[in-house]
């Protein structure tokens, strides 16, 4: 892929305007001028050309993180709370392998992020120069597009093609890999017309097609069992694409169900949210999933976690499934209408069509169909009995939940039973609030994805919500909280355990564990102090508000030990090989629950 329409300084028409600097200097005018304000990055020698020319200038911040995965899970976090592209850089080799985890993580969760990437000189590439990787060939597999830039002249338009690509369409990362000899050398840069760059063939479409979307309005209006399965895609197309969801599910009166990656696109405490849906999704969810006769599925993807096994995926359905990715179209799950477009511009053209019929739902249909879905609820699948004498991890979540909902708050988690179970007791009401490891189901991705959150939101309040297993994966970025005296509080559900892999060893491979006890934590208090921030230790369920409030209330970073139940499972669980409607519940793991079949043993 190369070629912006516009021309963007090419030596061979470069208008008298260029300006002559060096590749380097070239690159942060570049970043300046798509209003790039935040960096998170690690220095080292191939890309000392480029930290010279950022300590030369002062519209770009440049936050210093203690290793470069943490960097781009911070990129991750500062762009899916803003919605703008999250930018890293890295020095070569080490540099850059170092990224590739959190370069899958935002390309499984269409995260947009461009990541400037060190390389050895030119002259030395594939001679196994010290600090030599093949960027290129390591990152195509986990990037939406990939760049290595041969001519100085060529880095602005490379830049700015760069973020046309990372966030044009289903968002992406984007790596530029940049030789040193070209950061040194001089080149030409003139400022394009950035309002109306487009590329010569990525061009990815917005709207979908008209007779398309009368069709699946038609559907819509006709059903008499419909669901909205909705996920990140409408994150990820803004909050005028949620702000339209919402109209479109109160105008049809229909049930709506969430991915673990759009919760907040439409409010969790309205009666007509079924919660979050799939694996560890809720009963009423999975249930009228399974049992709909019209799902619209709205800028989701049908994983794996979500449709079971796969031949009894809601087997009576007409499926409409709204992306702008054309792969993610008939990719897992057959599909009866598929409209390709920017979701929140298709739900667009899907009211006014609405409007124009004078379409109205099926009255008596929708009682009984909400009839029905109320049963399910009424099964109170997240139940959970909080006694005197530990801390339940659910109540946890619920407390922090009531006694944050009324502030600026963001949440990060780490990967997990905590996250499973952050998704399901803390109600997101707002778009952009939630910043999670979904896809790749990165640990460690929670403390760096905050201090993402917390540099995009400096007056907010940011919480991660952590296992201890998943937090000892990149405590190192304490240090860059630290030293920016960022008020993060770190909520550690401390189990002792890989909960989630200890879950699946007892309901799974009959409670061997393997290998999944932590029998040498820190002390989570004393390392807080370490870093000079407050540690904090809660153990008993009677003071437990007093204690969060505390947290709180506590100026700068807090790290707190909650100590909660060791083997407490999350519920409902779809186990591997199932069917999407049959969970295993809380309280009820023997007779009627569904069993692992020999082909479920061998899924994740």
């Amino acid at each position: 892929m190369s070629g912006t329409e516009q021309n963007l300084g090419q030596a061979s028409d470069r208008n008298e305007a260029a300006e002559t600097m060096s590749g380097a200097e070239i690159l942060i005018r570049a970043l300046t001028d798509q209003g790039v304000e935040v960096i998170f990055g690690y220095p080292g020698g191939a890309v000392l050309p480029i930290y010279d020319a950022l300590f030369a200038q002062n519209n770009i911040r440049h936050i210093l993180v203690r290793q470069e995965g943490g960097a781009v899970h911070a990129a991750e976090g500062y762009a899916r709370s803003t919605g703008k592209p999250g930018v890293v850089l890295v020095t070569s080799g080490p540099g850059a392998t170092n990224a590739v985890t959190g370069l899958t993580d935002a390309m499984m969760d269409s995260i947009p992020i461009v990541c400037l990437t060190g390389q050895v000189a030119s002259h030395l590439i594939g001679n196994d120069a010290f600090q030599e990787a093949d960027t290129i060939g390591i990152t195509r597999p986990c990037t939406k597009h990939n760049y290595l830039v041969k001519d100085t002249d060529e880095m602005g338009r490379i830049v700015h093609e760069a973020f046309y690509v990372a966030t044009q369409g289903r968002p992406g990362p984007v790596v530029i890999d940049l030789p040193k000899d070209i950061c040194v050398n001089q080149g030409h840069y003139e400022k394009p017309d950035l309002d109306n760059l487009q590329h010569k063939t990525y061009r990815p479409p917005t709207t979908g097609k008209p007779d398309q979307v009368a069709e699946a309005v038609k559907w819509m209006a006709g059903a008499k069992r419909p669901i909205f399965y909705t996920g990140g895609g409408l994150i990820n197309s803004g909050p005028e694409a949620c702000a339209k969801l919402r109209e479109l599910v109160k105008l049809t009166g229909y049930p709506i169900t969430s991915t673990l990656m759009g919760l907040g696109a439409y409010p969790a405490s309205d009666q007509q949210f079924l919660g979050m849906l799939g694996m560890h999704g809720t009963y009423e969810a999975n249930n009228a999933m399974h049992d709909c006769d019209v799902m619209i599925c709205l800028g989701a993807r049908f994983d794996d976690r979500i449709t079971g096994r796969l031949d009894a995926f809601s087997p009576n359905s007409k499926k409409i499934h709204v992306d702008v990715d054309p792969s993610s179209i008939n990719k897992n799950i057959s599909i009866d209408l598929g409209i390709i477009g920017d979701v929140g511009q298709v739900i667009e053209q899907m009211l006014a069509a609405w409007k124009q019929a004078g379409h109205q739902p099926d009255a008596a249909a929708s009682t009984e169909w909400w009839t029905t879905i109320q049963k399910w609820r009424s099964r109170d699948c997240l139940a959970f009995d909080q006694g005197k004498d530990v801390i339940l991890p659910q109540h946890a979540i619920q407390r922090l939940y009531e006694l944050t909902k009324e502030r600026d708050t963001y949440i990060t988690t780490e990967v997990g039973q905590h996250q499973m179970w952050a998704a399901q007791f803390y109600k997101f009401e707002e778009p952009n609030r939630w910043m999670t490891s979904g896809g790749l189901g990165t640990m460690g991705y929670g403390l760096p994805a905050a201090v993402g959150v917390q540099i995009a939101h400096p007056e907010s309040l940011v919480v991660d919500i952590s296992g201890e297993a998943s937090f000892m994966m990149n405590m190192q970025e304490i240090a860059t909280a630290a030293q920016y005296r960022l008020p993060l509080k770190v909520f550690i559900l401390n189990n002792r355990w890989m909960g989630m892999v200890r879950q699946w060893q007892e309901l799974l491979h009959g409670s061997r564990y393997s290998e999944t006890y932590s029998e040498a934590l820190p002390d989570f208090v004393k390392l807080a102090e370490c870093f000079g921030a407050t540690g904090m230790a809660m153990r008993d369920p009677a003071t437990l508000d007093d204690d969060i409030l505390k947290m709180l209330d506590t100026d700068g970073l807090v790290i707190a030990d909650v100590q909660v139940a060791q083997e407490e499972n999350c519920f409902p669980m779809v186990p591997s090989g199932a069917a999407h409607n049959e969970m295993i519940m809380a309280g009820n793991k023997d007779a009627e629950s569904p069993k692992v079949t020999g082909d479920g043993m061998a899924l994740v």
